[in-house]
């Protein structure tokens, strides 16, 4: 998911105005990713949230700190949060399982028995493998995790798989969001054309993955994108983590996390919403809106 996304279609009625905003507004989602893949993560998503200018999170049910990010959630219900469902582990270091029995999906499995590493290699093997039915499988297991926890997701994602890396494995994981009430991260073609068909708000402009950003100057590269944000409604995905000597041994993005997390919780990222009139919303309003299209009757 490593880069900055400016392939949109243009429909004739902006996202945002389905979401009841006036055709001149700048709405923006800011998801912070990876909650629950280690202890740092956590603490900063949950700051970055309640302090700073993110409105919602992603949780990755398979990760080591993911049982104390679910109760972190359990605590503060007023959190919007998704489910970053994991096909893909980080690095050859990180012991990440399917949540379903390795038996019933091997096809989503390295030769160590661990989900694939993000390498183009792994993720070449992954996606030329993986068979639909044991995706399915596993992605229901990631959500079943969450639901039976007594949490309530408002959306659907993926980590490092843009719109689930197949066009099978997305149009799968929008039938799942349907089923359980939930949005779906779009952001792709033909990903958002098909979204827009269906009458469900999708981006309306590029996505932003704070990876893609350079870390020197990262500040100011926000305040600009900030400053320059079209009408209609965007996403940044970012990734904050706080910094420490354990996130320095676990991840090689920490300096991606730790400069995210200082301009998130940044006094200057709150003035500049204010100053630019941005209105920043959370997942649960696109999720209200899927589930009135997915309700709603279609032509026959």
């Amino acid at each position: 998911m490593d880069r900055l996304s400016t392939d949109v279609t243009a429909p004739s009625l902006k996202s945002s105005e389905l979401l009841g905003h006036p055709p001149d507004a700048r709405v923006l989602i800011v998801n912070c990713d990876d909650f629950g893949m280690h202890e740092g993560i956590n603490t900063a998503v949950i700051d970055s949230v309640e302090r700073g200018i993110a409105s919602s999170c992603s949780l990755m049910v398979v990760c080591p700190a993911a049982p104390q990010a679910m109760q972190l959630l359990r605590d503060r219900p007023e959190v919007a949060f998704g489910i970053h469902l994991t096909l893909v582990r980080d690095s050859p270091r990180d012991r990440w399982e399917p949540l379903s029995a390795k038996n019933t999906v091997p096809s989503l499995l390295d030769d160590t028995g661990q989900l694939h590493t993000f390498t183009p290699v792994g993720r070449a093997e992954l996606l030329a493998r993986a068979r639909l039915p044991e995706v399915e499988m596993e992605f229901r297991s990631q959500i079943n995790a969450v639901v039976d926890a007594g949490l309530t997701p408002t959306h659907l994602d993926f980590h490092c798989l843009a719109d689930g890396g197949r066009e099978d494995i997305l149009e799968l994981t929008m039938t799942l969001a349907a089923e359980y009430g939930l949005a779906t991260r779009v952001w792709l073609e033909p990903g958002l054309r098909k979204a827009r068909l269906r009458g469900l708000p999708v981006v309306d402009n590029g996505f932003l993955d704070s990876f893609a950003l350079d870390i020197d100057g990262k500040t100011a590269r926000y305040a600009q994108l900030l400053h320059a944000l079209p009408a209609g409604l965007t996403e940044w995905a970012v990734h904050p983590g706080a910094s420490s000597e354990q996130s320095r041994m676990i991840n090689d993005g920490w300096r991606v996390r730790s400069t995210d997390y200082e301009f998130l919780i940044s006094q200057q990222a709150k003035e500049l919403l204010d100053q630019e009139g941005i209105v920043v919303i959370d997942y649960d309003t696109i999720r209200l809106a899927w589930v009135r299209a997915d309700a709603a009757p279609t032509d026959q």
